[in-house]
């Protein structure tokens, strides 16, 4: 299993006549956590649907590395693992019903799956609830289920589309300290958010508007870079849409 980054070059992607994303070039930094920033329609979920290697692009590039070196998207593809914003858990199905389902996805050894199982359940606590259908779980719960069935095969890329979106504030922090807790383990991770104070919590952040990027980099370093005391305020500065 390598030590995966990426690199994306003047990546540009048109639907139509709609441009959502122009000239975006960034680095993605081996096992760190990286967060893309803005609000709906900057470009986010096209950006991760072009790294998950759903979408291709209109023209630009991205590229992958594999310890340093280049490597084709097929040799990271099986260690990559993707949650998408819009609910993709079937309703009817418990919490363990689900975990069975990737399993047999992935193909997984009986006692790679029985430890690797137990670990999400109870960094997750959601150990006591496994027989509780998707459908019956609060916001957050089902945020956490998404985010255990991704992680089930061990990857060692993360992308996860706007995860806290609509979670209640006690549920964000509870999935801000399991995404800790994953960056600990050295995986690159990137996250898109619409909420600015989740910005200060990525190691690197990546500030996009109208598909166009703003600023790259550490966050503390943009910030002062820009003058703005935080991210709402160097949105405002850029001259960002709200």
């Amino acid at each position: 299993m390598g030590n995966f980054s990426i690199r994306t070059e003047n990546l540009k992607k048109s639907f139509g006549r709609t441009q959502a994303l122009a000239d975006v070039s960034f680095d993605l930094s081996a096992g760190l956590l990286h967060g893309l920033i803005g609000s709906d329609g900057a470009g986010k979920t096209t950006t991760m649907r072009l790294l998950a290697g759903l979408l291709k692009p209109t023209a630009g590039g991205i590229h992958y590395f594999s310890d340093g070196k280049p490597a084709a998207f097929s040799g990271l593809r099986p260690s990559l693992a993707y949650m998408p914003q819009q609910a993709s858990l079937y309703p009817d199905l418990s919490i363990d019903e689900h975990l069975e389902f990737f399993r047999e996805l992935y193909r997984l050894d009986p006692a790679v799956y029985a430890r690797r199982s137990a670990e999400l359940l109870e960094i997750t606590r959601l150990a006591k609830f496994r027989d509780r259908r998707a459908g019956q779980l609060s916001g957050g719960m089902y945020k956490k289920l998404g985010l255990m069935c991704a992680l089930l095969q061990s990857p060692s890329v993360l992308l996860l589309d706007e995860p806290t979106n609509g979670v209640d504030p006690i549920s964000r922090r509870e999935f801000w300290e399991l995404l800790y807790s994953l960056a600990a383990d050295k995986i690159l991770i990137i996250v898109s958010t619409a909420y600015m104070d989740e910005a200060e919590r990525c190691s690197r952040v990546h500030l996009l508007d109208s598909g166009r990027l703003l600023a790259s980099g550490e966050p503390r370093a943009v910030l002062k870079e820009t003058g703005a005391a935080n991210f709402e305020e160097l949105f405002i500065k850029k001259g960002a849409h709200k």
